[in-house]
């Protein structure tokens, strides 16, 4: 099964799309001008000041902003090995991606609720979420494989979207609760075009929920660029709705921690909804399903691998004198021991009883559903007299 947004459902075509707009500014403001983007920390991995977001992080938080980044991806990686190999049906790897989910993750409190799609392993990883429990579901042995309250994590969402509604209701009742905390919700480019997540938009801007949406615009929803989901950068619609929107600088982690530090703040004080644009790229394909050689210039990539969020940090902490040549091995290898950490536990996973299919439906159990273990037991029944395969009766 393949995850995208309506928008994205079409015919792939087996040329390779013209990328001169892709190459180009993604898209134009209706003033013509260029979209304004945060950005604190530069490709070269130079530091840079902004006059409405600041930050000043130690040697040691900037030093684990890293190893987070790096372990997340080492993860990311190792599952779609696995996924080649057979032990996962599917996976969205998140390559390129890290600063948008590693800066806004560690923007969070404990108290504040996430809201994901499929695709946030590094705000997983920021929430405590053990990386081999995000794996069961692609693996087919459960439907999430965490609590949700335990981390304030919500399960994954497939449906494109959706989560954005759920997480402004959720946002909606903390107000009414007089809580202080924040909700967040991510999604992607494609997404912004489902009637999902605008209706969540209306809503939250009417009810002044707190909410910060938080959009990664890896510019492809699966085969279709993101010019072809909005004809305006996606932070600018959020003006349409009567709240703020902002652009950062997805692969600058400094950058995405400061904004969302100050979205989620202005949520919390009760002055709204606010909308992140965290402008990125994805790296590898949509899914392992997919294969972007046959939408997307093999050039465009290369010229965002020198944008690359854990290499710009990396010259950073270099440069500074901020990390040595210990701490770099020594994170490589744990970064190995994540990895056979992560082969272990899923090759370890035993499939469920198939019965279990009608457990936890309804809370106070169902008739119908009463009547449907019944027969499938009744049917499973049927074939208990069969010898196993490769044996003779």
């Amino acid at each position: 099964m393949t995850v995208e947004s309506t928008a994205a459902r079409k015919p792939r075509r087996s040329t390779k799309r013209a990328s001169a707009a892709a190459k180009a500014s993604p898209q134009s403001s209706t003033a013509g001008a260029e979209p304004q983007l945060v950005q604190l920390l530069t490709p070269e991995g130079e530091r840079v000041e902004h006059p409405e977001y600041a930050i000043d992080l130690s040697a040691d938080e900037l030093r684990a902003l890293y190893r987070d980044m790096v372990l997340t991806r080492r993860f990311d990686a190792e599952a779609v090995t696995l996924q080649r190999q057979g032990e996962l049906g599917l996976w969205p790897s998140l390559l390129g991606q890290e600063a948008a989910q590693i800066g806004s993750g560690r923007a969070l409190r404990d108290d504040d609720y996430v809201f994901p799609t499929y695709r946030e392993h590094g705000v997983a990883w920021c929430r405590g979420v053990p990386p081999e429990s995000l794996l069961g579901m692609f693996r087919g042995v459960n439907h999430g494989g965490w609590d949700p309250g335990a981390n304030n994590f919500h399960l994954y969402t497939i449906v494109i979207g959706s989560q954005a509604l759920h997480a402004t209701g959720y946002a909606m009742g903390i107000a009414k609760d007089g809580a202080d905390s924040a909700v967040i919700a991510y999604f992607g480019d494609g997404a912004s075009s489902q009637g999902d997540v605008n209706e969540a938009f209306t809503f939250s801007a009417v009810y002044n929920a707190p909410v910060v949406f938080f959009c990664q615009n890896n510019q492809w929803a699966i085969s279709e660029p993101t010019e072809k989901q909005s004809r305006v950068p996606i932070y600018q619609r959020a003006s349409g709705f009567g709240f703020p929107g902002v652009r950062v600088d997805g692969n600058d982690v400094l950058a995405v921690l400061a904004v969302t530090r100050a979205a989620l703040e202005h949520a919390r004080s009760g002055q709204g909804p606010m909308l992140v644009e965290a402008f990125t790229y994805r790296m590898g394909a949509h899914t392992t399903s997919d294969d972007p050689t046959r939408y997307r210039d093999d050039e465009e990539r290369k010229s965002w691998e020198a944008k690359d969020p854990i290499l710009r940090l990396r010259r950073y902490l270099e440069n500074e004198g901020l990390a040595d040549a210990a701490f770099f091995e020594s994170l490589e290898a744990e970064s190995e021991t994540t990895g056979r950490r992560v082969r272990e536990a899923i090759r370890s996973m035993t499939d469920p009883d198939d019965m279990t299919i009608f457990e936890n439906i309804y809370a106070d159990g169902h008739a119908l559903v009463d009547e449907e273990r019944a027969q499938y037991a009744a049917y499973r029944a049927g074939f208990a007299d069969e010898a196993p395969a490769g044996e003779v009766k």
